[in-house]
């Protein structure tokens, strides 16, 4: 049964989003750990799409629908922003990173370590992100 939640592109709705994300996961065979990990690997996206994607306008949405079955916890990210899409992403040099003191630059690297699969498409300016969490049997 898939569970769906609809936010605005605010940063104050990713506190009603981890809730939902924590809810729905509860009652999955994942670990504690686990369901905390994917909880953040979702925030981060939607984050990273509320502030680069559309600029915190309040106007715009994004759909978060998780899916969740005996072998694997399945989430679609949907948006109509600009794309970005993960895959394309290249992973910054760790040490820079540090050294230079950025803020941010190495959420998309935990997003990748933290789910299995990561898929995107980009059709007719909608924008699906679909994260993949396997459960270990």
């Amino acid at each position: 049964m898939a569970h769906h939640l609809k936010i605005y592109c605010k940063t104050s709705a990713l506190a009603k989003l981890r809730e939902f994300i924590q809810g729905k996961l509860l009652g999955s065979r994942l670990s504690e750990s686990e369901q905390l990990q994917v909880t953040l690997a979702v925030e981060e996206v939607c984050a990273n799409l509320i502030i680069h994607s559309h600029n915190c306008n309040g106007k715009d949405h994004i759909s978060v629908e998780i899916s969740p079955n005996e072998k694997e916890i399945v989430i679609e990210i949907i948006d109509e922003g600009s794309a970005f899409n993960l895959l394309d992403y290249t992973t910054p040099d760790l040490k820079k990173v540090i050294g230079e003191k950025k803020k941010g630059g190495i959420g998309i690297i935990l997003v990748k370590k933290i789910m299995d699969d990561i898929q995107f498409n980009t059709q007719d300016g909608i924008n699906t992100c679909r994260l993949i969490k396997k459960i270990s049997s």
